[in-house]
């Protein structure tokens, strides 16, 4: 199995350079045998190679949407084969701040999942923040770390107290990051990316970078000169990393938003009282102002809302109020069976 082939899987080594695991050309190989069908993201694929080899892995496996294409195609016999060679790997994902960074790491651990259930995943976050409950939600183990607050001001107390944040942080990350002792780390974003990455990288674990946006922040292009792979969702954003290191991806996306994927059974779960009325004229706005919500965009629906639903009778929408405005929101739009308020 590959895993035999990779140096130091399976055994805690004492020293911290030789944790980094290497792919040789042959197992790449093997790999796109493998795979050559299966339109999936693996991050099995994102363990670090060397330098020579990562243009050939990129060349590979680009038909198959990297890290974030999820297909409906797998087969019994795709899974088992992922399984047998995947192998008992630890994969450790770190996210964190809003749901734009927090569910594309749960889409592509639900993904991992799916294709051999015998990996172990761990996540970091924050105490308080909001992938405290929704990954455990989601099903996969949490651990905290302190957060590391950035400040506005060079004079906010914040930005005085950053190198004693970031320390007490990188050491926490350290101790969590050595009793797990992951193949390979994953960073989506959000303040606590940075300390549990940058740790990471000093503890030589693989480090794969997966960037949403299209203009990343100034934490993972500092990340990005430690990370072994960058995932990006828009070919615009390569020009912010190191190219030999990019792979253009696209977003992932949750296996669960798969049960939506009929219109008709969209219509009866969102709208049941008015799915039998639907015709060809229907038309649908959806409103989404992301995870923590955008008040401007809040208040200029609910000012509008109401009349445009009373002029046109075939219009539904959908809108996404943000969980902090979502109880503000309900209390002030008015019952109607063409509007569906969601956190």
């Amino acid at each position: 199995m590959i895993q035999n082939n990779i140096k130091g899987v399976g055994a805690k080594t004492s020293s911290w350079y030789n944790r980094r695991r290497y792919w040789n050309k042959n197992d790449i190989i093997r790999m796109k045998n493998i795979f050559e069908s299966v339109k999936i993201e693996i991050a099995l694929m994102a363990l670090h190679v060397e330098k020579s080899d990562v243009k050939s892995l990129k060349e590979n496996f680009q038909n198959l949407k990297i890290f974030c294409c999820l297909s409906l195609d797998r087969t019994d016999e795709h899974r088992s084969v992922a399984a047998a060679d995947g192998g008992d790997l630890r994969i450790t994902f770190v996210a964190g701040g809003t749901g734009g960074n927090i569910y594309p790491a749960i889409a592509i651990a639900d993904e991992l999942k799916c294709i051999n259930p015998s990996i172990q995943i761990l996540f970091f976050g924050t105490k308080n923040g909001m992938e405290s409950t929704t990954v455990p939600s989601a099903g996969y183990d949490f651990a905290s770390v302190p957060a590391v607050p950035l400040g506005r001001s060079f004079f906010s107390s914040e930005f005085l107290l950053l190198p004693f944040n970031l320390i007490k942080s990188m050491i926490e990350s350290w101790k969590k990051l050595d009793d797990f002792d992951p193949h390979i780390v994953v960073g989506t974003g959000g303040y606590i990316s940075f300390p549990v990455c940058l740790t990471a990288a000093i503890r030589g674990s693989n480090l794969v970078i997966q960037e949403q946006n299209s203009m990343p922040g100034i934490a993972n292009r500092v990340l990005a000169i430690f990370a072994d792979l960058i995932f990006v969702a828009f070919p615009s954003s390569v020009m912010y990393f190191p190219k030999n290191k990019c792979v253009v991806s696209g977003n992932p996306v949750r296996l669960s938003l798969l049960r939506y994927v009929s219109k008709a059974v969209a219509k009866l779960h969102f709208f049941p009282r008015a799915a039998k009325t639907w015709d060809s004229n229907v038309k649908v706005v959806l409103v989404i102002g992301g995870s923590l919500s955008a008040n401007a965009i809040n208040i200029a629906v609910l000012n509008m809302y109401y009349g445009m639903l009373l002029e046109h009778n075939n219009i539904f929408i959908v809108w996404q109020t943000g969980v902090e405005a979502f109880d503000e929101m309900e209390s002030l739009v008015k019952n109607h069976p063409h509007i569906l308020l969601t956190p």
